[in-house]
Parts: C-alpha cells; structure tokens; sequence
C-alpha cells in the first residue's frame, strides 16, 4: 500500500539556519535487567563472549556518530565530547548505562546521547544472551539536556517587560516604502514575552530619533529596537545619533550580530549596529532590511535580556 505525503514537514528537515551556535550538553541513561546468575558472572568476568563493558563502549561511541543516518529528522552533530559509564546493580540486578555528550553547535546532541544508551544497551544484550534468556532493556531515557533557547539558566525578561520599535527610514516615512522589519521585530519579541507597547516610523534624522527615545527612556521601557539608519549611505544618521545618546556602549551585541549575519551575507561586515544602555533602558540598533533585523535579534535573543539583571547588580 502506496502512503501519499501531504505535509511539507513530513518530508523536510526543520531549518535550523536561524538557530545560533551554542555549547550543548545531554545525558541519558538505560537499564538492563537480568538474572542474578548473570549478574554474578558479570563480577567474575566470566561471559562466553569475552569483553562486555569494553564492546558496549565501542559500540555505543560508533553508534552516538551514526545517529543522523539512522533517524532520518536528526541533523549530523559534531560531537566535541562523549562517554559512557557503566554500573553493575546486584540489588536490581541490572545494569546501568549512562552517556553524557557535548557539542557546540545549532541543535541539540540528547538523540546521540540516547542512541549511545540504546545500542549499548543492545549489545550488552547481544553479549549475555547466550547465559541469559530473560533479559529486559528498559527506561531509556532523557536525563537533563542544556543550550540553545530552551536553556533554563537563560535570562528573559520579567513579566510584564515592555518595549518600543522606532523604524527610522525617509522612504518609509514618505509612505513610498513599506515597513516589513518593524511587524518581524515585534513578532520575535512578543515570543519572549515582551510587550511592544509602540512602533513609530521616523525620518532619519537626528533630532526626530532622539525625541522618541527621550520619550521612550523618560517611560522607562526595558528595550528600545531601531530599525535602519546602519549603513553607510549619507542619510545613514541612526547609529551615530544612538551612540551619541548612549550612557555606555555594549560592543558585544553589536559583534554578535555582525558574527551571525556574516554566516549568512558577505555585507553584514558594512552594518554599522550599535548597542548600550541609557539609565536603566537597552537600546539596540538593527539594520532596515527585514532579513536584516531578523536575523540580528535571532543571534541576541534571549540573550541580552540578561543585561537587565546586570544593570539591577544582581549576580552574573
């Protein structure tokens, strides 16, 4: 019987092209239960197929590079670090695998961490069978998984956090082009649970910027995002009227975003984004183009929101 595919995800893989590089850690664990009989020559050393631990080990290392091969919606994972561990115990009689693996890049490593677990826990079977006729693989599992987004240590903002979007642009002003980068802004922000409270489209120009800002800051809003104004061009006024306003700048986030459009544009090296504080207020400037600011509130978010708790002195 032929099985017709109507859904675009059942036959893609997710794009992770958005994600960023990050260190990611997963750990997982398994058991195999068997007879006390088993459990005893394990101790002794004493199995018809030599080796145990030190096949399971191999086996599990092999298969932890395989997994993208075996399950078809897993990306390949470089994996920048792997073990597994192995626990004898009588009182259950079981054994117990355990692998922990690192790796930093765009997606998780817990399916490498898992499958490590699962053909050790296969082979361990494979090995012992010939003593042992009822033995049971059982709760594979998840332990703990760490980085990407849904890193719990990650900061968001508090509820209740609000935030304003200034697209500073002439042509969009002038009503001749319209503002796709402003809905795309508050779109990511409103995931974090910031509530954009206004977006204003401004001229670019300097004293236009620096009253909504005033406004703005004067309100006491957790982050202010500017749109456009980043380049090079003669109207190109936004970064440096920012900079000017600006209690203390925040490199990093600017380099961070350059980082990650770089990966994606050979032209993100010309934006000239700027990021800081004014008071207690995080200011961040993206480029106009609606990839463009996308993407660099993609290579910050969540991120930068730990700058708030920075600015209240509480702990790093």
């Amino acid at each position: 019987m032929r099985r017709s595919f109507s859904s675009r995800s059942e036959r893609t893989m997710n794009d992770i092209t958005g994600k960023r590089i990050s260190l990611r850690t997963a750990q997982a664990e398994g058991y195999v239960f068997c007879g006390p009989e088993t459990i005893q020559r394990i101790k002794q050393n004493d199995l018809p197929k030599g080796d145990l631990f030190g096949v399971a080990k191999a086996s599990a290392l092999l298969a932890s590079k395989k997994t993208s091969e075996l399950i078809p919606h897993c990306h390949p994972v470089p994996i920048d670090s792997f073990s597994v561990d192995f626990e004898v115990l009588p009182e259950k009689n079981a054994i117990r695998i355990l692998t922990s693996a690192k790796s930093i890049g765009k997606t998780g490593i817990e399916m490498e961490a898992l499958t490590g677990v699962s053909v050790a826990a296969l082979v361990i079977y494979d090995l012992l069978k010939p003593i042992d006729k009822n033995m049971e693989i059982s709760s594979v599992r998840l332990l703990e998984k760490k980085g990407g987004k849904s890193d719990s240590h990650i900061a968001k903002f508090a509820s209740g956090s609000r935030a304003a979007i200034l697209v500073c642009s002439d042509s969009t002003f002038a009503g001749n082009r319209e503002d796709g980068s402003g809905p795309a802004i508050g779109e990511l922000l409103n995931e974090q649970g910031v509530e954009v409270v206004e977006r204003k489209i401004v001229p670019d120009e300097p004293e236009e910027i620096r009253k909504a800002i005033s406004v703005w800051v004067g309100e006491k809003l957790d982050l202010i995002v500017t749109i456009g104004g980043t380049g090079l061009g003669p109207r190109d006024n936004t970064t440096d009227t920012i900079r000017s306003l600006l209690d203390q700048e925040i490199p990093g986030i600017a380099e961070t975003m350059r980082s990650f459009g770089q990966d994606r544009t050979p032209f993100a090296m010309l934006s000239r984004s700027v990021a800081g504080r004014i008071g207690k207020t995080l200011v961040v400037c993206v480029p106009g183009s609606t990839n463009g600011a996308r993407e660099s509130m993609q290579a910050i978010l969540p991120a930068i929101f730990h700058a708030k708790k920075m600015m209240r002195g509480e702990g790093h």
